[in-house]
């Protein structure tokens, strides 16, 4: 309907196409104001009159339609009106394809996606859930537009805190200490480090000398490092399995370790390089930039150098059409450093290319998470509890339901990411149980609720197979079509969510289907005697929870069936 529609209005606006006036439709906030709407303001400099007299102008060109019942002319905007049947069977067709929503306008292009990098020897925490959440919702987002996704988890497993790390092994650690407890020995010693350093300061060039003994390949430095490294992703990949998460690569800092003097090299043949202090720089202060630094003044590189090699690696293997970094906004003056010597570099692709995705603190009672102070909250703890208060309320309202544990996990996951995602990303995240675990808010377990109760109804309409041939006049009652509405927004909110890098547009989505259903449930019964009533309805059904379970698994949730 809305291609038929921006036929009709280009064949009366040559300035603009019909991809054009697709993009610019409305879906009205009323009813009564149309199924869609074009504003004419657009066209106001180009055509030389006001919008209102250009909408009158273009309705009465177009007259009338076979398809249309009405065209409105509401101020600056023309209001389509069309005929419910037609516009039932329409959407109803396009909704029961199995790739509802998705496009093939990523076709042939790759996007590399930088997210989660958890740092060795640290816990996972619940800071790095953000990244790790916003990160894979975002490859799935790309992926249902037919990008095809590098999924990559730049560990932090190089830098001068592995220095820190060794020296406080040899003094106040034991390799019997760090086999039985794992990394959370590894983290006691680095914040015992820190306290310690803080009364003797030359415990902090001991670090720096130790991990120039990594970076020239010492055979200790290098056998602690990697002993200590594998501990850790043990760790990781217990939270990765619980969120349901993969990824292509587990290619770190040290991956790009060797490839260093080749990036300090171009920049230095390019006349970039200059000193400081003894350290080298390149001087950004004509783009109103502090300087980034490309070699400490021991010699040692730092992470904006491997973050340098890992774009030039990333380029020339993948062939990126864009690289996406899922970090905290606290690192927007580092990315912004890194992507501007890329480009000074003559790499004209890296303005469009190179996209940093910040997000906001994450907090638990209103607590800002640090590693040094010992203050954290592990994820895999955080994800642990929701399961477990999942499973409580389990076990008082549906004791009997199969596979509770699953159901519990999914539950519980799904609800912490939810809480998540339902927000612009750049803003702070609190966890707050009561919110977070509620069926009847806008929440995880809420969307997951009204899927599993769509699955319900299904289960009990013996011999029901969705199907186009339904008698789509039982669809246009005014919640039957709210709904159909609702869920025809689907391939635009997936669009909307990957050009702006935000899940919280599909979150939101999810959550307006969820609610346009519950209307729908309340005032049309479904399992009628009257077969074509039935079927119809059962119809919007079996397409409302595909399309919910879609939603959600954009997010990296699932939903249950039962619950």
């Amino acid at each position: 309907m809305k291609t038929k529609i921006a036929k009709l209005i280009a064949a009366q606006v040559p300035d603009l196409t019909e991809s054009d006036i697709e993009g610019l439709m409305e879906i009205p906030p009323k009813p009564e104001l149309g199924d869609f709407a074009f504003p004419c303001f657009r066209l106001a400099k180009t055509m030389r009159k006001a919008p209102q007299v250009i909408a009158s102008e273009v309705a009465a060109a177009i007259g009338d339609v076979d398809f249309l019942s009405e065209i409105k002319v509401e101020g600056a905007y023309l209001n389509f009106f069309v005929k419910k049947d037609t516009f039932v069977e329409g959407l109803v067709k396009e909704m029961l394809a199995d790739d509802y929503g998705s496009s093939k306008e990523g076709e042939g292009k790759t996007i590399c996606i930088d997210y989660s990098s958890p740092n060795v020897a640290k816990n996972f925490h619940v800071g790095h859930l953000r990244t790790t959440i916003i990160g894979n919702s975002l490859y799935k987002i790309h992926e249902k537009l037919g990008y095809h996704v590098e999924r990559i988890n730049h560990i932090g497993d190089w830098g001068t805190q592995f220095g820190k790390l060794i020296v406080a092994y040899k003094n106040w650690g034991s390799e019997e200490a760090v086999k039985k407890e794992g990394v959370a020995e590894l983290m006691r010693l680095y914040v015992k480090f820190h306290d310690e350093a803080e009364k003797d300061p030359s415990l902090n060039d001991e670090a720096r000398s130790w991990f120039a003994r990594m970076e020239q390949g010492d055979e200790e430095a290098l056998s602690i490092w990697q002993w200590f490294k594998d501990i850790s992703l043990e760790e990781f990949m217990k939270t990765y399995k619980l969120l349901g998460i993969e990824f292509d690569h587990f290619t770190g800092e040290s991956f790009y370790r060797n490839m260093t003097d080749d990036v300090i090299k171009r920049i230095s043949d390019a006349g970039l390089l200059t000193e400081s202090d003894g350290a080298k720089i390149v001087d950004l202060s004509a783009y109103d930039m502090a300087p980034c630094l490309i070699v400490k003044n021991d010699g040692s590189s730092i992470y904006a150098t491997r973050d340098l090699a890992a774009i030039f690696y990333r380029k020339e293997n993948y062939n990126f059409t864009k690289c996406l970094y899922v970090t905290g906004q606290e690192q927007k003056l580092h990315f912004a450093q890194v992507f501007k010597v890329i480009e000074l570099l003559g790499n004209e692709w890296a303005p469009e290319a190179l996209v940093h995705i910040p997000y906001g603190l994450v907090s638990l009672s209103g607590e800002k998470l640090s590693t040094r102070s010992g203050n954290i909250i592990y994820a895999e703890d955080i994800l642990l509890e929701a399961i477990s208060k999942i499973k409580e309320i389990i076990e008082e309202k549906n004791p009997d339901l199969p596979n509770k544990d699953e159901v519990a996990r999914q539950v519980g996951v799904g609800a912490v990411l939810f809480n998540d995602l339902y927000n612009q990303r750049i803003k702070d995240v609190s966890f707050k149980w009561d919110k977070l675990l509620n069926f009847a808010g806008e929440t995880g377990p809420y969307v997951q609720y009204t899927h599993a109760r769509c699955a319900s109804i299904l289960r009990g309409l013996e011999g029901f197979t969705p199907s186009e041939d339904i008698d789509y006049s039982v669809l246009t009652t005014p919640a039957a079509v709210d709904l159909l509405k609702e869920i025809s927004r689907f391939p635009k909110v997936v669009s909307d969510a990957a050009e702006r890098y935000e899940p919280f547009v599909v979150a939101r989505f999810a959550v307006d289907v969820a609610q346009a259903f519950n209307k729908f449930y309340d005032a049309d019964r479904i399992n009628v005697e009257d077969e074509s009533v039935r079927n119809a309805r059962a119809t919007l059904v079996h397409i409302t929870r595909k399309t919910i379970n879609d939603a959600m698994a954009l997010l990296g949730i699932e939903c249950p069936d039962q619950m």
